[in-house]
């Protein structure tokens, strides 16, 4: 069964999501949060593990957050913590496989055990 395209993302902005990852820190800095999990980092691990620090992390974030593929948090009064959205990622995967093998006659190699 070949999937339909999902309307709930449209190619516009699949299109600015993927310009958010069109940098190399900031795929890190993605992976880094996909990584820890739901519960996040603070913004001081995020860095440690990235080995991107202060203005330059704050930049990236700021973008992957303006993109839908970070969240962030104040917890008390200082520590910010970002984890990866991962609904807006779930979505962004949909959209590039939702037409994967739409052209080719037969069984689509993503439909087995896939859903």
């Amino acid at each position: 069964m070949k999937a339909d395209r999902d309307s709930s993302l449209s190619v516009v902005q699949a299109a600015s999501t993927f310009a958010a990852l069109g940098s190399e820190q900031r795929l890190g800095v993605l992976n880094t949060l996909v990584r820890a999990g739901p519960e996040g980092l603070s913004m001081g691990e995020l860095g440690d593990r990235s080995g991107i620090t202060g203005s330059t992390l704050t930049h990236h974030l700021r973008i992957l957050a303006q993109a839908g593929l970070v969240r962030q948090e104040r917890k008390g009064r200082q520590i910010i913590c970002a984890a990866a959205a991962t609904e807006e990622l779930q979505a962004l995967t949909d959209f590039l496989l939702s037409e994967c093998c739409a052209d080719v006659s037969g069984a689509c190699h993503l439909e087995t055990g896939h859903d």
